[in-house]
């Protein structure tokens, strides 16, 4: 977040009484004209200022107790790491965030592949489970549904030099997995299975819109709910598609 300090000679207390004299200013010209867009203005300034206030302490993980750092792995010590956005998420829930997301980028090993999937996995395999076990034990897991997956999967056979310790792996949106915990999800089960090959879906499929359904329901959305007609074309959520993946759900 840029522009958290204030400028050279600014005070917080200066900052706040200035924000609560433009306050004043905006509530009678509200009271004057009945704009909405004035109360809206005021709700923006007052946002803008707990982030300011609230942002700083949220980033300070100093506090945080050696156990907690374990748990995530070394990296949790290393700003900008997924380890460190991870413990920074939970951070972020326990705050009452209601949208986080994390980025984790370098899975397209169309080259280099043995090497490469071998720290893209340690990067993240402990900081994720990390990241569930401590929603769980703060009693947040249950109202906080967490999403694990990208765009599309890997082909299971192989591209590039195809030496013994260098190849890749193609693009392959036919099939891929995801995974996803808390918020109503079952815990400790897999859905879904493809043919020998790996290379279409052969059981229990779940298409894109099913997903988003099912996403939508555990924050208690009915995606069929919202249907409006635009152009001659109806739209809604999941795209006048999707259904809710019960078997999935406690």
């Amino acid at each position: 977040m840029l522009y958290l300090s204030n400028p050279p000679g600014v005070s917080q207390t200066t900052r706040r009484r200035m924000l609560d004299g433009i306050e004043k200013i905006n509530r009678l010209r509200a009271e004057a004209y009945g704009d909405p867009e004035i109360d809206t203005r005021v709700a923006q300034y007052e946002m803008a200022y707990r982030m300011q206030t609230s942002i700083p302490d949220l980033m300070d993980l100093s506090k945080e107790p050696g156990p907690i750092f374990e748990l995530y792995g070394p990296d949790s010590r290393k700003a900008g790491t997924y380890a460190a956005n991870c413990l920074l998420a939970r951070r972020l829930a326990e705050r009452g965030v209601r949208f986080i997301q994390l980025y984790h980028r370098g899975w397209d090993q169309h080259g280099d592949l043995p090497r490469d999937i071998r720290l893209q996995c340690k990067g993240v395999d402990q900081a994720s489970a990390a990241l569930i076990i401590d929603l769980k034990q703060r009693g947040l897991l249950e109202d906080t549904v967490v999403i694990w997956g990208g765009e599309f999967g890997r082909t299971v056979y192989c591209q590039g030099k195809l030496t013994e310790t260098n190849y890749g792996r193609d693009h392959h949106p036919r099939c891929f997995t995801m995974w996803a915990a808390g918020g109503g999800v079952k815990s400790g089960i897999s859905l879904g299975e493809t043919d020998d090959y790996c290379y279409n879906i052969v059981k229990d499929p779940v298409h894109i819109h099913d997903l988003q359904a099912t996403i939508l329901h555990c924050l208690g959305v009915d995606h069929k709910r919202l249907t409006y007609k635009f152009q001659g074309r109806h739209f809604r959520l999941t795209d006048v598609a999707g259904e809710v993946v019960t078997k999935i759900l406690v």
